[in-house]
């Protein structure tokens, strides 16, 4: 799962570039300044750092935090002003690649992408999509949205198998015998408490992606 760090003051002005990250899959964090990245101790840096360039002294800053933490190729893609271009793109060692405000939307993704290509292979037999809800069976980690949601075993199993056999229906004896297999000896109420909180972490006013089949059981809808 690419993780995409972006350091930004403004986020409304972000929302159709966040958008299009999350639909093509990757996951991401917005921070106001570098000087966060440091105060929250970042167990894993991030495979790319998207930055104002505006504030060079923070993003200095934030460069030179994740050679520290073992992220020595953590690639920097800079949005400027104008008026900053030759200033300070032209000396700045550390700027791997960079954009000028008004940016096209288009253009900011084709330079992530290939930033991202240029360091990290990435296997998309091993990733799941199914709109804004992205499965990354390698690493076990779902995100929707581009957020990172926290699923336990039993659902991240039960959530993997149906959306793999997205418009089949299964019973609930079904879904207890192919994700349950032979640990769960108790009834199958237990696929419905599962299924109830699955869609509390999936689902909104705006996606549904589980379809309950009257009288038989649940399916991952076909159209999603």
């Amino acid at each position: 799962m690419i993780r995409i760090l972006i350091i930004a003051r403004e986020k409304n002005k972000l929302k159709g570039l966040t958008a299009r990250l999350s639909r093509e899959g990757y996951t991401f964090s917005i921070i106001p300044s570098a000087e966060q990245v440091i105060e929250e101790e970042m167990p894993k840096p991030p495979d790319l750092l998207l930055a104002d360039a505006e504030r060079m002294a923070e993003i200095r800053q934030a460069v030179e935090l994740f050679p520290k933490t073992g992220a020595a190729k953590t690639p920097l893609l800079a949005v400027i002003i104008p008026v900053e271009l030759i200033n300070s793109i032209v000396n700045e060692d550390g700027i791997d690649d960079f954009v000028v405000k008004p940016f096209n939307i288009d253009e900011l993704y084709i330079r992530v992408k290939r930033l991202i290509r240029r360091i990290k292979s990435v296997d998309l037999r091993k990733v799941i999509k199914r709109g804004d809800l992205v499965i990354d069976t390698s690493s076990c980690e779902v995100t929707f949205t581009g957020r990172l949601v926290e699923l336990t075993f039993r659902e991240y199993e039960l959530l993997r198998f149906l959306a793999t056999n997205r418009g089949q229906v299964f019973s609930r004896e079904a879904l207890l015998n192919k994700v349950w297999k032979y640990d769960y000896l108790g009834g199958e109420r237990t696929v419905d408490v599962h299924i109830r909180r699955l869609r509390s972490k999936i689902e909104d006013a705006e996606h549904t992606y589980i379809d309950t089949v009257r009288n038989i059981g649940y399916r991952f809808r076909k159209g999603a």
